[in-house]
């Protein structure tokens, strides 16, 4: 029996003695990378939260970088912008009790650049869009400083001033942008630019109904046939206005869906251009930085036009202007900077339909949209805004429209036709220089 086990316990003994060499030799194998990989273990928590922490200093770093690249670019590239400070200043003017014509005038200095800098965020913008919808953009944003004057206006129960303001935008951009995009345009490209006639029809033709919608109050106050005095031409005018919107909202479904091609930009031959292959010109700054740039522009130049507003009135004493010709020569000026720099540019570059989209363009939304909308927001407030702009008024604004057309009729245009129109706007502005508005006491008067 010891026999018999011996081997087998020696045997096991070699076994485990070979097991355990085995295991040995394994152990001398396996512990050096053990230890390495615990090692590793433990070092990787700091290493990794050494490389999260060096990645968020980066990124911090990159979007700095931006932001600097950013405010560069928008704010000190242009020599407009050293007016920007004067918006401060008008501020600080007001708050120590300084006269209204100086408030009124640093306001205005300091409107100018924000307003011409809103257009050159809106055209980065357009770059992601396409001249179509850039375009449109370009229109609503430079009409941006008219309606935030006129919405403060309206606050103040200044009805007359608003009037005279969205009138003289539809005047400055219908005879002076238009008239020196083609002027320019004419005399850098030493040729007769051709632009889209379908379009500009089809505008004409609103502008037409506008001056309908504006021409009817008008009559029915001055030949005193208002079935209700007083209340008719009211109701007319707020009725009208919600037609005059709605028309508009059919026509951005026109432009911008069922009839686009007829909007699209035009080569020499005729041929649309494809979007993307315009130029070798490239946005300067992102989309994101171009929106949060059309932001605090627009909510800059709304603070702004809070103090323009209520020096308006004392400006008017104190330079002994009319109040008709601050509001529709002045005002309109500053507030159209962003499409007049636009216009030229594009019309410079051999661009004539992006210029007309944004000079005409303009014009209809003012009057198609800005108008009536001014009369709902009117109605909202309990201010007595009304379509009857008095008779002179009217009278200017349906000669400039039929002016305008005969010039658009052609499809055509020349630096002799900008000429014109620049002439057009500096008799339409000497009219209104010597113009006494009857119905600047009407604001004083209990709203209904």
């Amino acid at each position: 029996m010891d026999y018999k086990l011996q081997p087998v316990s020696g045997r096991s003994q070699l076994e485990m003695g070979a097991l355990n060499g085995e295991s040995v030799h394994e152990l001398d194998d396996e512990s050096p990378y053990s230890l390495e990989k615990e090692t590793r273990k433990l070092r990787s928590p700091k290493i990794e939260h050494g490389s999260s922490s060096g990645n968020s200093q980066a990124s911090i770093n990159v979007m700095l970088r931006n932001v600097y690249k950013s405010i560069k670019i928008v704010v000190f590239s242009n020599k407009l912008n050293l007016l920007i400070p004067f918006g401060p200043i008008a501020i600080i003017v007001k708050k120590l009790n300084g006269g209204h014509a100086w408030v009124f005038f640093l306001s205005l200095l300091g409107i100018t650049p924000l307003a011409e800098r809103l257009g050159y965020a809106t055209e980065q913008l357009a770059f992601f869009t396409g001249p179509t919808v850039g375009g449109l953009l370009n229109a609503t944003f430079g009409n941006a400083t008219e309606l935030i004057i006129s919405i403060y206006a309206l606050k103040s129960g200044m009805v007359r001033v608003v009037q005279l303001s969205l009138l003289g935008s539809i005047l400055s951009n219908m005879l002076l942008v238009l008239g020196c995009a083609f002027f320019c345009g004419g005399l850098v490209c030493h040729k007769e630019q051709r632009f889209t006639k379908e379009t500009a029809v089809v505008n004409s033709g609103l502008l037409l109904m506008a001056v309908m919608g504006l021409l009817f109050p008008a009559v029915l106050h001055y030949t005193h046939t208002e079935v209700h005095s007083g209340q008719s031409e009211l109701a007319l005018s707020r009725f009208s206005s919600c037609i005059m919107l709605i028309a508009y909202a059919a026509y951005l479904f026109f432009q911008l869906k069922s009839h686009r091609n007829l909007y699209d930009a035009l080569n020499e031959d005729g041929s649309p251009i494809e979007e993307g292959l315009n130029d070798d010109e490239s946005a300067e700054i992102s989309k994101w930085e171009s929106i949060i740039w059309l932001f605090i522009m627009t909510t800059w130049i709304s603070i702004l036009s809070e103090y323009l507003v209520h020096a308006i009135e004392g400006t008017s004493i104190a330079w002994n202007l009319p109040l008709a010709f601050i509001s529709v020569i002045l005002l309109p000026i500053v507030g159209n900077a962003a499409e007049h720099a636009s216009a030229i540019m594009f019309a410079m570059k051999d661009k004539l339909d992006i210029s007309l989209g944004v000079a005409i363009g303009s014009s209809t939304q003012i009057s198609m949209f800005g108008i009536p909308f001014s009369v709902v927001v009117g109605w909202m407030m309990g201010q007595r805004m009304d379509l009857d702009f008095r008779l002179f008024e009217t009278a200017t604004l349906f000669i400039t429209v039929l002016v305008v057309a005969f010039m658009l009729q052609e499809g055509t245009s020349n630096y002799f036709k900008g000429l014109m129109l620049i002439l057009c706007y500096l008799i339409v502005a000497a009219s209104f220089f010597v113009h006494e508005d009857p119905s600047q006491g009407d604001d004083n008067q209990p709203k209904t």
